[in-house]
């Protein structure tokens, strides 16, 4: 039997991609697109450090989104090597949304990117997302999407807010009509290709992301080296054992992410614990392990280790 639906002839199947300067809301907008949690999201910069997948499924079409990490001038070796990514992410997709946060003035980080895609975009359409409606009257609105369509020459314009449910159907139907006719892609009921490693690493960071400061957001990697069943769990209650190691550059940052008596430790499995239930469909013993990598961000060797070797 397949898995893929019967669909009209003029349906649209293709891949969107979100671009933008860290921490404009491309993560936020990727779940409220799809429905459903796939990407973490933070007030933190640089959160997104791969590119995660989402599928919306619609009658007439469907829309592959990628979201990248935030462009941007890199300072270590991970950030030229995630520069390096959403670069080749560029030239793989149909159409390219550049997100603007509504309640930022255009800054310098916006303009590189402006620049970056009118050089290298090709025939790709450019759509411009005005992100964080809500965070602006309807005055600081129109003076957003002015700013923003004195960027670059658009395809589209469009403001959206994902937190109130606004306009997000509209971001939808724009990035659709510059899809090709294509057959779906992928099965109908898929949400995303993301390996279940990845994600349950990357809720496992975002809870540790919660309440720190300052450098430690870019010094913590996180990696699941082991995922199994309890074997001595009966059928009808099974339990998933999943094995966890977050690491970190220095031994006073290993203290920040442990906590007083392990406590902070302790709230960041709870946190995570709960979106990897949902992922794996089964209760979840979470074993989180803090380690230092020293350097970890400008060593070619550990970036590799670490599964930063984007070549």
């Amino acid at each position: 039997m397949s898995l893929f639906r019967e669909v009209p002839d003029d349906f649209r199947a293709g891949f969107a991609c979100f671009v933008g300067r860290p921490n404009a809301g491309k993560s936020t907008l990727t779940n409220a697109l799809v429905g459903t949690k796939i990407a973490i999201t933070s007030s933190k910069p640089q959160t997104t450090r791969h590119t995660i997948r989402g599928i919306v499924h619609r009658d007439n079409h469907q829309l592959v989104l990628v979201d990248t990490p935030g462009l941007h001038r890199p300072r270590t070796l991970l950030g030229s090597r995630l520069n390096d990514l959403v670069a080749d992410t560029l030239r793989s997709v149909d159409v390219i949304a550049l997100c603007i946060p509504a309640d930022e003035k255009i800054g310098p980080g916006d303009r590189y990117i402006a620049e970056q895609l009118a050089d290298s975009r090709g025939s790709t359409p450019v759509v411009c997302i005005v992100t964080k409606a809500d965070k602006v009257d309807r005055a600081g609105l129109v003076e957003a999407l002015t700013a923003a369509g004195d960027l670059m020459d658009f395809a589209d314009i469009v403001p959206v807010s994902a937190i109130d449910d606004f306009q997000v159907n509209t971001v939808d139907e724009v990035l659709a009509k510059h899809l090709p006719l294509s057959p779906p892609l992928y099965p109908d009921g898929d949400i995303t290709d993301e390996p279940e490693r990845v994600l349950i690493a990357e809720f496992v960071r975002e809870a540790a992301l919660e309440d720190i400061r300052d450098e430690l957001p870019h010094s913590l990697t996180v990696q699941v080296e082991e995922i199994r069943p309890r074997e001595d769990r009966p059928e009808d209650r099974p339990l998933m054992e999943v094995y966890v190691n977050m690491y970190v550059e220095r031994q006073s940052q290993k203290a920040i992410i442990i906590g007083r008596g392990g406590s902070r430790l302790k709230e960041v499995g709870r946190r995570a614990r709960q979106h990897i239930e949902d992922i794996l469909g089964t209760p979840v013993y979470l074993d989180l392990h803090v380690k230092v990598a020293k350097d970890w961000q400008r060593d070619p060797r550990a970036l590799g280790r670490l599964g930063f070797d984007f070549e």
